[in-house]
């Protein structure tokens, strides 16, 4: 009896095509990417992942809903950056977590080379050496930046599209959209790994979620980690008092782009602390298996709440889940592996 084939990787999906999938039956477009995620993934592993904000605040750019722009009065005061210590203590406690991932995020509009870039080399490095799987956030970056970050080990680099082409130009100005696919490019010439996602519930139409995951099919490699946010609206931001996403719409997100990107993580980013259990269980069965989970009562700033690694890890046991490992994603790159990492359908095929 032959296996079935895995789900076909494409970058040409239509958008008339995405929208006929987004569109399915909820229940029947839950089912196709349960049984997509199955054909690429480990049911049972969840990637469990950290955010530390290594310099918060005072960010020029005007990100209608961010916390930390200077432009928005949110509560959030700019802060020195972290020093090493401080990080290799917050990553070696996500560790014992069961935290594969950490992310090191820094509210700058792109990387100069300074000291202060010196500096997240150097953090980089140390957490690398933890037995970490380590992703930056550092807004844009040119190849020579990126392939310094490969040199240390990074393992991702974070860079969101957040919305379609059209709709982006509503909420920023001080960077356009190319300069994202720009900044996607660069790190596309290094091994390091990319994650690019988007928000919804910014006032977007579902046209404009549907032509971002276009955006990102487009991406060759599709970006190894997808994360989809919710908007968490911040008091102060342009964006604040926005209609809430009913979970419904984020189901259909997480399952849509699970079968269109089906070797990529998918991720249920921000938000995610006001779904219930048996909400985040749907997300999960949809496709989502990665998460960010937090020593605190926030993910990055206080103005975006996350559930807890005690809440996250007795959430996993009831859906009898596990915290899956680092550097252990089949669909991931290795140390010395030529560029395109991504299988092929034949590579895929599996006969018994």
């Amino acid at each position: 009896m032959l296996t079935p084939m895995k789900a076909d990787i494409r970058h040409d999906w239509s958008l008339e095509e995405i929208r006929e999938l987004h569109d399915l039956p909820l229940l029947e477009l839950v089912f196709r990417a349960a049984t997509v995620h199955r054909q690429y993934h480990d049911p049972r592993e969840m990637q469990v992942c950290k955010l530390i904000s290594i310099k918060t605040g005072a960010c020029p750019e005007d990100c209608a809903y961010c916390a930390q722009s200077s432009r928005y009065s949110t509560g959030i005061s700019p802060e020195r950056m972290l020093e090493k210590e401080a990080v290799l203590g917050l990553a070696a406690r996500a560790k014992a977590s069961g935290v594969s991932r950490v992310c090191l995020g820094a509210a700058w509009r792109e990387v100069k080379d300074n000291g202060q870039f010196d500096r997240v080399v150097d953090m980089v490095k140390g957490v690398t050496d933890l037995g970490l799987e380590v992703c930056c956030t550092l807004g844009m970056l040119n190849e020579t930046q990126a392939r310094r970050l490969e040199e240390a080990g990074l393992y991702a680099y974070n860079h969101n599209v957040d919305s379609s082409a059209e709709f982006y130009e509503t909420i920023i100005t001080t960077r356009t959209y190319a300069d994202r696919l720009n900044t996607i490019e660069n790190v596309r010439k290094t091994k390091v790994t990319v994650c690019s996602g988007g928000i919804i519930g910014l006032g977007e139409q579902v046209s404009d979620r549907l032509k971002m995951l276009q955006t990102l099919v487009a991406v060759q490699p599709h970006p190894e980690s997808v994360p989809i946010n919710i908007l968490s609206q911040v008091e102060g931001t342009p964006l604040a008092g926005q209609k809430e996403v009913p979970v419904w719409d984020v189901i259909r997100m997480i399952a849509t782009a699970r079968i269109l990107m089906p070797a990529s993580d998918v991720r249920l980013t921000a938000g995610r602390a006001r779904l219930s259990a048996t909400e985040q269980a749907l997300c999960f069965l949809a496709g989502a298996n990665s998460i960010f989970s937090s020593e605190t009562e926030y993910m990055l700033t206080p103005a975006v709440p996350s559930p807890s690694y005690d809440a996250d890890a007795e959430l996993l046991k009831i859906l009898g889940l596990v915290a899956r490992a680092p550097f252990d994603n089949p669909n991931a790159p290795r140390a010395g592996e030529l560029a395109n990492r991504v299988p092929t359908v034949e590579s895929c095929a599996v006969s018994a």
